[in-house]
């Protein structure tokens, strides 16, 4: 008579081989995406402390923007979508419309083109890049696994491997795993979270950020020296810190979004869109005399924690990122919305009640959370960075700013559930309650 088990220990002992199997393949993602990571940081320190002593290579940019527009157009057509790209493999999955693997060439064009970006003097960040990395890396290991039929994994698997190569890829770049974790599940519909994936997405994550640390390469540390009280006026001044981090979010997004179709209305051969974009970039930074606003800004962004600012500083970083971005240029978004959101939160310490350092850190994760729609990794990853007391209020005003900042983030291929705003929320009730 064959050996039976209980139905309880039947769906325990299948939980434990199905945790078994992500854990392995998770781990295998972490490393993938740990060590894409860990290059691309190290790459991105040395073109900035080489462009730092030549700045005559900002001249260069028009070229280097031709040359990764010519590398794109000839060898990269299939991945040049980027983050929305894999969003939208994501959705595939999901209406069961499965697509080839992605890729890989978009490893090393990511990398190659996110280097170029930055060694000769566009402002872009490196979220995109590691975020590719890490989800085209993954997604070779559902075609290595294809080679043994016991182990192949399934459309749905295929899924959540990319999500968790997005949170391998987010966490490991930043040094926030939680933050990382969370926001390979969030990011792909506005107002609601797969929690299938929630397992490998957090294995994934601490992994990568293990490997990333075991490779010696260190994250920037950002210091919030001065916290409030949590009274009723630093709510309030809070809330309000929120609403503006969030228009500010709605706006870069647009604007991006505005410059990217100026660009293929008026320039149809697509090399030479990042060329024009480069040639203005170029000729603003020299017109102004400082390198403060490309690249990926750092010495900015932890000044702004410690010191007062010029106002105009947000302002400025939005111009040369929209445009950069807009034009074509490779990289990410999200340093940017850093030194964005920590310019515009120091700036309005002269508005506020609030320590300029501690609205530094609001704005810091609330603009970045607003602009790619995505409130709790946001929250979580200022209580990974500045502790609880400060992330506290940031996570106030990450909330805030995400219900501010409208209906289209950064990632044009996010989908939404449609219930962001208070209206139509009370407006569905409403409907309920007539029937």
């Amino acid at each position: 008579m064959p050996l039976s088990f209980p139905p309880t220990f039947a769906a325990f002992f299948q939980t434990l081989r199905h945790a078994l199997r992500w854990l392995i393949i998770a781990i295998a993602i972490g490393i993938l995406a740990g060590t894409a990571s860990a290059i691309l940081i190290v790459s991105l320190n040395w073109a900035t402390d080489t462009r730092e002593h030549h700045r005559w290579l900002i001249a260069l940019l028009p070229l280097a923007g031709l040359l990764s527009g010519l590398l794109y157009h000839y060898f990269g057509r299939a991945v040049e979508g980027g983050n929305n790209l894999i969003i939208e493999e994501i959705h595939a999955e999901i209406v069961d419309l499965p697509r080839a693997t992605i890729q890989a060439r978009m490893t090393p064009l990511i990398l190659l083109t996110t280097l170029l970006t930055h060694l000769f003097g566009g402002s872009a960040g490196r979220e995109g890049t590691a975020v590719q990395t890490g989800a085209s890396l993954a997604d070779q290991i559902t075609r290595l696994t294809r080679l043994f039929p016991r182990l192949a994994l399934s459309d749905q698997d295929r899924r959540i491997v990319l999500m968790a190569g997005i949170s391998a890829g987010f966490g490991s770049v930043f040094g926030t795993p939680l933050a990382g974790a969370v926001f390979g599940l969030e990011v792909l519909t506005i107002g609601s979270i797969s929690y299938e994936a929630i397992f490998p997405c957090f294995l994934a994550s601490f992994a990568a950020d293990y490997v990333i640390r075991a490779w010696h390469v260190h994250h920037t540390l950002y210091l919030v020296t001065q916290t409030a009280p949590f009274t009723i006026v630093a709510l309030l001044s809070s809330l309000a810190a929120g609403v503006v981090f969030g228009v500010v979010a709605l706006l870069f997004a647009h604007t991006t979004h505005i410059i990217r179709d100026l660009f293929k209305k008026y320039i149809a051969y697509a090399p030479l869109r990042p060329f024009f974009g480069g040639a203005i970039v170029a000729l603003a930074a020299f017109a102004i005399g400082s390198t403060k606003y490309i690249g990926l800004g750092i010495p900015t962004i932890v000044a702004a924690f410690s010191e007062h600012l010029p106002r105009y500083d947000f302002a400025a970083k939005f111009g040369f990122t929209t445009l950069t971005l807009g034009a074509g240029f490779k990289g990410g978004e999200v340093t940017p919305l850093f030194f964005i959101g920590a310019t515009l939160g120091n700036a309005l310490s002269s508005i506020l009640p609030l320590p300029s350092t501690l609205l530094a850190a609001m704005g810091f994760v609330a603009v970045f959370g607003g602009a790619a729609n995505t409130p709790i990794a946001s929250s979580l990853m200022a209580l990974e960075l500045f502790g609880p007391e400060a992330g506290s209020f940031a996570a106030i005003a990450c909330v805030t700013s995400y219900l501010f900042s409208g209906s289209q983030g950064i990632y044009y291929s996010q989908r939404s559930n449609g219930l962001k705003s208070f209206t139509k929320a009370t407006s569905n009730v409403q409907n309920d309650l007539h029937l």
